[in-house]
């Protein structure tokens, strides 16, 4: 993986001048052809990608993923919101909650958007107020253990997601009962999923329980692929796993007795790799033990590796070429803030710019104003441009929604 000193021929020191640090920048091009990556992948099928519209949310990005041919998932209803704000119909959007109150469901489907059931309760209350007359998708929780991290471990037996693959008598029950209108099924194992066969054990546990819903129309996979993080790290097999699991689908579809459509919801395969977040180094600390680089930014911008301990590439823009030294790379908040321990980045000095790849996911979306801090503008070079699609935060920014008391 090359270190880039320019994206689309624009000089990423360049844009430190004009937009200022820290500063998080995003390849457009390369978001879109992860896109059509998947679309090949899966030709096989009759294939519907929605973006997991949580790893990163800006409207401009969601406007290039729609454009690109993708619809998106979202898991809140202001995540709904900014997906109609650009330019998607209620039919590209699914609504997958978790543990949301029901006025929250109301106003999703009063929007004219599909609602992922996600609890027994839920369809229980969906069924009392909609009967048939709402279409609506089904999450299973597949019992199944995968992905990098376990807090992003989401479809195993003792996860808060979906409903427990054992519960399926109770589903079939409410189904029955309210006549609800199933139209899909869904299953979402977790992060940082390496094997096809771990996505062909989830699609057997949607293609049994499928046989028991004779009115749908796709079966949504999820999402999980895991990009590069590390020099010569495994990254998964996309085309395996459209070959795969694209065969094993069309063999259910003919035992089904009807085409359906395969959906899968990528969030990080998307956009992680296209993410940049660019720094400043403000000083330099040695000690006996360790040389610490302290950055402008840190767990308030990219929380990753305090929150997942990721992994994430960190080098010297400023000195591409220099001698080697060890680094720890720390944040500027007041707690422990590790962003890469025990690198090797060429020669480190007060001023240089540093860039953290792998910064597209999960980056500026779980972004905070933790210490005060603001949060940082966001860049997106597409066509050979550096367009700037988000601001960066000002002080009146951070007290804007304050009432400011008269003691």
């Amino acid at each position: 993986m090359p270190n880039p000193t320019h994206i689309q021929g624009v000089a990423i020191a360049a844009l430190a001048d004009q937009f200022g640090t820290p500063l998080y920048i995003y390849d457009g091009e390369k978001i879109t052809n992860q896109v059509k990556i998947l679309q090949q992948a899966f030709s096989a099928v009759p294939l519907k990608i929605k973006y997991a519209t949580k790893a990163l949310s800006n409207i401009n990005i969601l406007k290039l993923i729609r454009k690109a041919g993708a619809g998106v998932d979202a898991v809140s209803i202001e995540e709904v919101k900014l997906c109609m704000l650009a330019g998607y119909s209620a039919r590209e959007i699914m609504y997958t909650p978790s543990g949301v109150g029901f006025d929250e469901i109301k106003e999703a489907v009063e929007l004219g958007i599909m609602i992922n059931l996600d609890s027994l309760p839920l369809m229980e209350e969906f069924g009392k107020t909609y009967g048939n007359a709402i279409p609506s998708c089904i999450r299973i929780n597949p019992h199944i253990m995968a992905g990098g991290n376990f807090k992003i471990s989401v479809g195993h037996k003792e996860s808060k997601f979906g409903i427990s693959i054992e519960q399926l008598p109770e589903i079939l029950e409410l189904v029955k009962k309210y006549k609800l209108k199933i139209e899909g099924l869904h299953i979402h194992t977790g992060s940082d999923i390496l094997d096809a066969e771990v996505f062909l054990k989830g699609g057997n546990v949607l293609f049994e329980a499928a046989l028991q819903f004779p009115d749908l129309k796709f079966l949504d996979f999820g999402g999980g692929f895991k990009v590069a993080y590390k020099p010569n790290d495994i990254a998964t097999d996309v085309m395996e796993v459209g070959k795969k699991v694209g065969e094993a689908f069309q063999d259910f579809c003919s035992n089904y007795g009807r085409q359906l459509e395969l959906w899968l919801e990528p969030g990080k395969f998307l956009v992680s790799e296209a993410g940049y977040l660019l720094v400043k180094a403000n000083v330099v600390k040695e000690t006996p033990s360790v040389t610490f680089v302290g950055v402008d930014s840190g767990l308030n911008h990219l929380i990753r590796p305090m929150m997942y301990d990721a992994y994430h590439s960190v080098y010297n823009l400023s000195n591409p070429e220099g001698k080697k030294n060890k680094y720890n790379v720390v944040g500027y908040i007041c707690e422990t803030d590790t962003i890469a321990s025990h690198r090797e980045l060429t020669e480190v000095k007060a001023g240089d710019l540093l860039v953290i790849k792998n910064a597209g996911a999960y980056g500026y979306s779980m972004a905070s104003n933790y210490n005060s801090r603001l949060r940082p503008a966001e860049v997106l070079i597409w066509e050979g441009r550096a367009l700037l699609i988000r601001k960066r935060e000002n002080f009146e920014d951070l007290i804007r929604n304050q009432e400011i008391l008269d003691f």
